[in-house]
């Protein structure tokens, strides 16, 4: 096999307390063309070399003398996160080893272990590390550069200078073949990020959508991979799945996060060995086409409790791209706002209506918990409910989630402490309301009727309490 550039640069370093095994191993290594790896018997001096050497991989026995393997390994992904870990372990320490995976651990192979095994996992540690080196010189090219095919980005409304720096990113891996994780909250736009990288990575083949969620083992598997006649009953004809329709193109599955177990293996087997098995096939069908996932939730976490695969995640991750809220960006609120206005005039058969400029401010003091979809949806509803003249900010006040008033932009008290703008101490009454009309009109830019919209007051109240005497100070 050819041993690529990255994996003769990448050291490996053995732990293990028997000096035949670390021999043996370190020979075996050699051999099959991945250098001269480094060994250790005494697990207290793996972390001072590891300050000193760079490490891509580190092999690790769980059961030696002094230091134990898991107490080093808590201590390696505490201070070294970047570093890859594979666990050794005995039959009867699987359930250790597990615990170890959650911990942050690569992977882990049980002795007395099969050379090709071996050889297998350090591989696919390798070609993790490799994809890593490659993300980050990626992501230090891509800072000063600019877009290459901005035209293909037009669906995705934005100027925000973070959302400019995805793009490039995807520019710059969008020829590869490798699986892309695309991360964010719902609403953001996730599926449009996919079409953006099927047209940018020029694949001849189709762009096919579908959401996993919500699907058992057996829909997932006969969507996906087909069927042939006579599998089951009533599979009275070949059936192609979405995976032979992808050929050549690009496989968008949607909220993988909330993949079945057994839906997990298969989906592995596919990116890993890029081959198939339609249901009652006894052949596997190769892939040719590009896997894309997404997800709202934290995939690391789901690993941690066991409920999605560590080597599926690690597959899945080759090249990441997380796509900022539409409340850390709401230097974009104008463009949407036209944007959607726009197309649902359009839809509606209406005259593009003018807003006022409070619109905007509005906005702004929103957290948008449904993001770019939330607002749409606002836009929607203002337009179908609008008779004339000026857009009126009472529809969007009434679609605004209560509890996420006033939420976009405002600070943490220090230490988290609910009292800390007071001295720590409660406050009264009439401290609290200074406080929170003082906020308010700070969140609104001075504008007393989206003030008064955030207090749940009317502006004739507001205005009130901003006419009171100020209590008396000290």
């Amino acid at each position: 096999m050819t041993v690529t550039l990255s994996e003769k640069q990448a050291r490996i370093l053995l732990v293990d307390d028997e000096e035949q095994i670390l021999f043996g191993s370190s020979l075996f290594l050699k051999a099959s063309g991945l250098g001269e790896a480094l060994t250790l018997s005494d697990a207290s001096q793996v972390l001072p070399l590891l300050e000193k050497e760079e490490i891509a991989l580190v092999v690790l026995d769980l059961c030696m003398p002094g230091l134990s393997g898991q107490d080093l390994l808590q201590e390696i992904c505490y201070r070294f996160p970047q570093l890859l870990v594979i666990v050794m372990t005995a039959v009867s320490e699987v359930a250790t080893a597990v615990h170890c995976m959650k911990a942050g651990a690569f992977d882990y192979l049980t002795k007395p272990v099969q050379k090709d095994d071996f050889l297998a996992c350090i591989r696919r540690a390798l070609d993790l590390w490799r994809l890593r080196c490659e993300n980050r010189t990626l992501q230090e090219s891509l800072l000063t550069a600019d877009l290459q095919h901005e035209e293909l980005f037009a669906e995705i409304v934005t100027g925000n200078r973070q959302m400019h720096s995805q793009f490039q990113y995807l520019e710059a891996v969008a020829g590869l073949g490798e699986p892309l994780l695309v991360s964010s909250e719902s609403g953001v736009g996730k599926e449009l990020v996919a079409k953006a990288l099927h047209r940018l990575s020029g694949r001849g083949g189709a762009l096919v959508t579908v959401n996993v969620a919500g699907l058992d083992d057996n829909v997932f598997s006969d969507s996906l991979f087909g069927h042939c006649r006579g599998a089951f009953t009533g599979a009275d004809r070949e059936r192609e799945g979405l995976v032979a329709k992808a050929a050549g193109g690009t496989l968008f599955l949607d909220e993988i996060g909330d993949l079945e177990h057994k839906s997990q293996v298969k989906l592995l087997r596919l990116l890993q060995e890029r081959e198939y098995y339609p249901l009652g096939a006894d052949s596997p069908r190769r892939s040719s086409c590009r896997i894309v996932a997404a997800t709202n939730r934290d995939l690391r976490e789901l690993v941690a409790r066991g409920s999605f695969r560590n080597d599926l995640y690690f597959r899945l991750c080759s090249h990441q791209l997380q796509i900022p809220p539409l409340r850390e960006r709401r230097d974009d609120l104008a463009l949407l706002l036209d944007h959607f206005l726009t197309l649902a005039a359009a839809a509606c058969g209406k005259k593009k209506p003018a807003y006022p400029g409070e619109l905007i401010l509005l906005l702004a003091t929103y957290s948008f918990p449904g993001n770019v979809r939330e607002l749409k949806g606002m836009v929607e509803n203002a337009l179908a409910l609008h008779k004339g003249g000026t857009l009126s900010l009472e529809s969007f006040q009434k679609s605004m989630q209560p509890s996420c008033r006033g939420a976009a932009g405002v600070e943490e008290s220090a230490g988290g402490h609910p009292f800390a703008p007071f001295g720590g101490h409660i406050p009264t009454f009439q401290e609290a309301e200074e406080y929170l009309v003082e906020q308010a009109l700070k969140l609104a830019g001075g504008n007393q009727g989206i003030a008064a919209g955030m207090l749940g007051v009317t502006r004739q109240a507001l205005n009130k309490r901003l006419h009171k005497p100020p209590r008396p100070r000290g």
